[in-house]
């Protein structure tokens, strides 16, 4: 494999020591808490009016259809523009979304409104907010690569999965207690805030150059970046199992129902339950600071996804609110080892003046499949019922595992230091 070797630093807060890194963590922490909290009171609130678990499924695909639209423009954007004002305008995007939400939702609290408006308005938002995602995820991806050396991209990405597990322990299950105890405007007063809060945290970021000055056509660019992809066997491999993995095992989407119906643990007991997964992420994460799961990560990636699919098998099957609590908290653990090796076979597999258009095509194969999947939960919930629908996702998770086990046994044995960095050819790997 050449002479290149790829060493990472033992200090587990290495990442940490650079300001701008620690801002940049701010941001992305500020941002999932409000996020988070407004997922989960969306996904009560409509579930809650409309008594309908594909209403829920429907949350999902009204985010994923203008993100995976956007994405690979959002891409090309990402890769030519200045990333600290490309999220700025953003980030007021959804800030004026989450305005109108909160407006809409407390006049109908208020009996301004009825009920038979809010949800189509809801849905509008989450639309809007779609199309920001489509942007959000390549420039994030993009300005993380400006503000670290390569020899600590591991580090970072598990810092950076920890910021955003923490956020998704805490919003949740702030998000429900508010909910349960006061209501949805004062829930959406605190997500404004939040959403404000990370607004903030951008003004510490430095202005970078962009690494990209397109010569050729629109077409032409967005091409190179999804030929690249294709071109790596590593990095298609990654993307296809997760996002065939979340597409099936998207049954988190399906919690309402069993915090509502099956449970009966109402709003409060939604916010822990959203928790526990996030808070078996953390742990997890915080322990990977230390203990690298890059030693073979192709391996280790798979039994990662394998173990995510038997959690979900058990927590559709449990009757018990704690021991579903116990299987969420094993499946956010699983899923942490995913998205860090996942993470960082992206960073050191793209090249700088791609990782724009390659972070899109990234965005179209799995940030929204978090969304998809609720959907192709909430559809199989439909026909066959919520517990049938949560086992069979499980199911196809750990098959699709299999497959890809049987299909990439030649990656099985590599090592970090078997991995070509970005500069090089992605197509060996």
């Amino acid at each position: 494999m050449g002479e290149a070797v790829i060493t990472e630093k033992k200090d587990p807060f290495a990442a940490l020591r650079y300001r701008e890194f620690r801002s940049y963590l701010g941001m992305r922490f500020f941002f999932t808490f409000a996020y988070q909290m407004q997922a989960v009171i969306i996904g009560f609130h409509i579930y809650h009016l409309t008594k309908d678990p594909l209403a829920l499924g429907l949350i999902g695909l009204s985010e994923a259809i203008p993100a995976i639209s956007i994405a690979l423009y959002g891409g090309y954007v990402a890769d030519k523009s200045e990333k600290r004002g490309l999220l700025m305008k953003i980030f007021l995007s959804v800030f004026l979304c989450a305005i109108i939400m909160l407006v809409v939702t407390s006049k109908q609290a208020a009996g301004f409104i009825p009920s038979k408006y809010v949800v189509p308005t809801l849905y509008s938002m989450i639309f809007c907010i779609g199309l920001a995602r489509g942007f959000f995820g390549p420039a994030t991806f993009s300005i993380m690569a400006q503000i670290l050396p390569k020899n600590l991209y591991t580090n970072a990405s598990t810092w950076s999965s920890s910021s955003w597990q923490l956020a998704s322990i805490l919003g949740p299950a702030i998000g429900g207690l508010v909910y349960g105890f006061y209501g949805i405007t004062p829930t959406f007063l605190v997500i404004v805030g939040f959403i404000l809060i990370s607004l903030v945290c951008i003004f510490f970021l430095k202005s970078h150059p962009p690494t990209y000055i397109p010569k050729e056509s629109i077409v032409k660019s967005l091409t190179e970046g999804v030929q690249f992809v294709f071109k790596s066997k590593m990095m298609l491999g990654a993307m296809s199992l997760d996002l065939f993995s979340v597409f099936f095992g998207g049954a988190v989407a399906l919690l309402p129902v069993f915090a509502k119906d099956i449970l009966k643990v109402g709003p409060e007991g939604l916010g822990l339950m959203r928790a526990a997964a996030s808070v078996g992420a953390v742990i997890t994460l915080l322990a990977m600071t230390k203990f690298s799961p890059m030693n073979k990560p192709w391996r280790n990636l798979l039994l990662a996804v394998t173990g995510f699919g038997i959690s979900i098998i058990c927590y559709g099957l449990s009757k018990s609110f704690y021991l579903t609590l116990f299987f969420l908290f094993c499946e956010g653990a699983f899923d942490s080892v995913s998205v860090v090796i996942r993470s960082t076979l992206l960073q050191l597999l793209t090249p700088n003046e791609m990782r724009g258009r390659v972070s899109a095509v990234n965005s179209m194969f799995i940030g929204s499949s978090n969304e998809i999947g609720a959907f192709e939960s909430g559809l199989t919930a439909k026909l066959m019922r919520t517990v049938p629908a949560v086992v069979f996702g499980g199911s196809m998770t750990i098959g699709i595992a299999v497959i890809t086990y049987f299909k990439t046994k030649s990656l099985l044995p590599l090592t970090l230091n078997d991995i070509k960095p970005s500069e090089k050819s992605a197509e060996q790997i």
